[in-house]
């Protein structure tokens, strides 16, 4: 009996070194930054079986596999790319995403947008109902609340006029989603997948990465993103009060763009690829209307897009920068180029909400105020209710509108979409809408921050170390 133990046990030392030893070898080959490689070291030393189940859940790089396969062939959708319509600093910023992602410049739409839930699901509902051909729809969360219940059975009378509904749902983001939901839905005739799906031990593994995008498209002509998922609290609120979010409408040339974000999606949850051209019906072109260029990004891209543009965009300000955030725990080159442009004399604004749903991303936020703070940002915080917009303006011009947290896991970790617009109406009316929300809070001033009690700013530093996981 003694010898059968000594086996099991030099049995699974042998696996378990060759185990760690597997894992180090893909931690050092994936360059990283250095901290971070020698984090995951460190924590395979100090915490060994530990280790090996966090870097498989949590810590692998997936920019080199791609967990969605080739894109679809884009099909010529005769859009605008005249970059040199913009200031030349901002069409370096077209250049930039156009080059890290392919995305296209589209003239000639037409942007709305939306500050309240009731606004932005009055007009979704709206457009929903006249839809003839086919509606899309991408959520992380979706809610078997009143909101989300309306929202399916509307999906399904539409489904049974003939229209053709796919859905997509972030499968962690909509674990409380019922079969019963989503059966019923079936039943109408409509299509709906979860996305990454912990079916099988390799999906499993990428729990961590989810699809964070919202986004809907109806007939192919009017598409809607933003911030809002499918819920009550856009409405009524929750215990934090009523979610202050922002999206947009747009029709014209940019539509096919996010109808081919979603169709991509839809290819890698559905398996069947969808390239019919009825999808992208020809589009008018508002003679007045602004440039818009949608942007995706994702685990599985080759660069950051997202960020990157963020980075590009805040480095180019001459006047101004304000900025929606619900998380503030930026990658150390958002960090920087903020700092930077309040350092060099650009005022920069930055609003985030007081209370928060989660009491470690709040403290682990907190700490980088600091830094910013000294560096002569202007930080406030939104009070009474919670914010939940992601929207930035840039000298009243560039406005970018999406599902992008700045945070680590949005820049990093999940699928993403954002809107690039290039014009000045949808800057002013976001502009607007960050002054009045200005109403709803209060500037925090440097030195009242400092002398904050040690046991906070410990806690905070504490959870700090935290969020790349957050």
């Amino acid at each position: 009996m003694e010898l059968f133990w000594q086996i099991v046990y030099y049995a699974f030392t042998a696996l378990y070194v060759y185990a760690a030893l597997v894992v180090l070898t893909a931690i050092l080959l994936e360059n990283r930054n250095p901290v971070k490689t020698l984090g995951w070291i460190m924590i395979m030393i100090l915490f060994p079986i530990v280790g090996i189940v966090l870097y498989i859940f949590l810590g692998q790089d997936l920019r080199r596999k791609k967990i969605i396969g080739n894109k679809l062939r884009f099909p010529n959708l005769n859009v605008s790319m005249r970059y040199s319509d913009e200031p030349e600093r901002f069409a370096k910023v077209a250049n930039l995403l156009s080059e890290t992602d392919g995305a296209q410049v589209s003239g000639g739409n037409n942007v709305e947008v939306f500050t309240t839930g009731a606004d932005a699901f009055k007009s979704l509902y709206n457009d929903i109902e006249g839809a003839k051909e086919h509606i899309h729809v991408e959520f992380y969360i979706i809610e078997n609340d009143k909101l989300g219940n309306r929202f399916r059975e509307l999906l399904e009378r539409k489904a049974r006029e003939g229209v053709r509904v796919r859905v997509i749902y972030d499968y962690l983001g909509g674990w409380k989603l019922p079969i019963a939901w989503r059966m019923s839905l079936k039943e109408a005739g409509a299509f709906i997948h979860p996305f990454l799906a912990a079916d099988n031990f390799f999906k499993f593994t990428l729990l961590n990465y989810r699809n964070h995008r919202k986004l809907v498209v109806i007939d192919g002509k009017v598409a809607y993103t933003g911030g809002m998922n499918l819920a009550e609290r856009y409405r009524w609120g929750n215990r934090l009060g009523l979610w202050r979010d922002t999206f947009v409408r747009v029709e014209g040339p940019a539509v096919h763009s996010m109808q081919y974000s979603f169709l991509v999606d839809w290819s890698f949850v559905d398996g069947r690829v969808v390239t019919d051209k009825k999808y992208y019906p020809e589009l008018p072109y508002f003679e007045n209307g602004e440039r818009v260029q949608v942007v995706t990004s994702g685990p599985d891209s080759d660069w950051r897009n997202i960020m990157q543009g963020v980075v590009a965009a805040i480095s180019r300000a001459e006047k101004e920068i304000l900025i929606h955030t619900p998380y503030y725990m930026p990658p150390e080159p958002v960090m920087n180029a903020l700092e930077t442009a309040a350092l060099s004399g650009v005022r920069v604004r930055v609003m985030i909400p007081e209370r928060n749903d989660s009491k470690i991303v709040a403290a682990a936020g907190r700490s980088y105020i600091e830094s910013l703070l000294r560096a002569g940002v202007e930080v406030y915080y939104y009070q009474h209710n919670f914010l939940h917009s992601k929207a930035i303006v840039i000298d009243g011009y560039l406005s970018i509108v999406g599902t992008a947290n700045m945070d680590n896991r949005s820049y990093e970790q999940n699928f993403e979409i954002a809107a690039f617009v290039y014009g000045e109406k949808t800057a002013r009316r976001l502009v607007e809408g960050f002054e009045a929300d200005m109403e709803s809070s209060r500037q925090l001033n440097v030195n009242l921050w400092r002398h904050r009690k040690w046991y906070k700013r410990y806690a905070e530093s504490l959870a700090r170390l935290f969020s790349p996981l957050l």
